[in-house]
């Protein structure tokens, strides 16, 4: 283990690239790159352990070891061999290559990773005086990507997404990636105590994360990642960012709401719940979006409404888009929060949206509309 930082990327979403810049900076890690799709920083071992245990809207983090200009596969071969892997490889270490190639005068994707591949294990070979690399070790993942000409090699520590949290007891038929659930809540004015409903809830994603953003509960903190395996990466440093992770959980505070006309998925979304560890701090219902009342006020609906794309047809979708409107006119001191795929969604809610941000649920390009009420009023103490 190094005392040296080096290159880290936390790869994501395209949209979600400032909350998860906010969500670093928020781990301590203050100065940070934004591109599309990855938020750039430096740190040491450890912020490998605590970024995948505590980043909510990443969808992986990677060790950076070079980046570089390479035109011809002689440039690429001679700069890929110069890069130190054995500081990150063991001499049995397990690396499949991966490759994509953007705008670049070298497009051969096959080729790319087969070079990349032959200039690795030439390093290797030299560095541990090998005649071979027998890969039986523990894996190392990387990819090479080239977009304009510029090459980005890294080593994925995640192994899984980063979206799956080990919670889901079994998904819905059109389940929201838990990583954009998370960035939707932190586009968002609610907070812990804050009245909450999402009245197309589901398999239960955007409340369940909601919860765990509330408590303050990391959301890998149940599950493993690659760099657990990892000669570099000690099982101490994990152990302690587990034990800062779960000292960091604060009580529940009030009962978040959420409801689906579907009685099947409440109840798969109250089993994730449970499994997800908030179990009791949700109200999963099988409620009609028109049958809600009584509602305290400002607070906060965040919600994936059905748009026929996946689920149901367009005509439905509009005629329950017709509904929520009705639902939100009557919540005057509420904000909202609605992501959907269709291009009319304004004008058959009801009204226009005062921001507008373009995310992606999967590769389905979508809008989350948000639309904000007035801040609560303050508590003198």
């Amino acid at each position: 283990m190094s005392t040296e930082s080096f290159q880290l990327a936390a790869v994501t979403a395209f949209g979600l690239e400032a909350v998860v810049a906010r969500e670093l900076k928020q781990l301590g890690y203050e100065n940070t790159t934004v591109e599309d799709g990855r938020v750039w920083f430096k740190a040491d071992e450890l912020a490998i352990c605590r970024t995948n245990i505590n980043l909510r809207s990443a969808e992986r983090v990677s060790v950076v070891p070079a980046r570089f200009e390479a035109v011809d596969f002689g440039i690429l071969f001679d700069s890929v061999r110069a890069i130190a892997w054995e500081d990150w490889l063991p001499k049995d270490a397990k690396f499949p290559v991966a490759g994509r190639s953007v705008r670049s005068q070298l497009h051969s994707t096959p080729d790319i990773q087969r070079l990349v591949k032959k200039a690795i294990v030439e390093r290797l070979k030299a560095a541990y005086g090998l005649t071979w690399c027998d890969e039986t070790g523990p894996e190392y993942a990387i990819e090479v990507s080239l977009v304009d000409d510029l090459v980005t090699l890294s080593i994925d520590t995640s192994g899984d997404g980063l979206h799956k949290r080990g919670y889901r007891v079994k998904s819905g038929a059109a389940p929201l990636r838990e990583t954009l659930a998370a960035g939707m809540l932190q586009l968002s004015y609610w907070r812990h105590g804050r009245p909450f409903l999402d009245p197309f809830c589901g398999s239960g994603t955007i409340a369940i994360e909601a919860a765990l953003l509330g408590r303050k509960m990391a959301p890998g903190y149940r599950r493993h990642f690659a760099a657990e395996h990892w000669y570099r990466v000690p099982q101490l440093l994990w152990d302690e960012a587990r034990e800062e992770a779960r000292a960091a959980v604060v009580p529940s505070d009030g009962k978040l709401l959420a409801g689906d006309l579907d009685a099947g998925a409440i109840s798969l979304a109250g089993r994730n719940a449970i499994s997800a560890g908030v179990g009791s701090d949700i109200d999963f219902v099988v409620r009609n979006v028109t049958e809600w009342k009584d509602l305290p006020s400002y607070g906060c609906l965040v919600s994936n409404p059905p748009y026929g794309e996946r689920l149901g047809t367009i005509d439905e979708a509009e005629e329950t888009y017709y509904r929520l409107g009705d639902l939100c006119q009557s919540l005057d001191t509420w904000s909202f929060y609605l992501l959907t795929a269709h291009p009319e969604f304004e004008a058959i809610f009801g009204w226009s949206a005062d921001r507008r941000r373009k995310l992606y649920n999967a590769k389905l390009a979508c809008t989350l509309f948000q639309y904000f009420g007035p801040k609560p009023p303050r508590i003198e103490e």
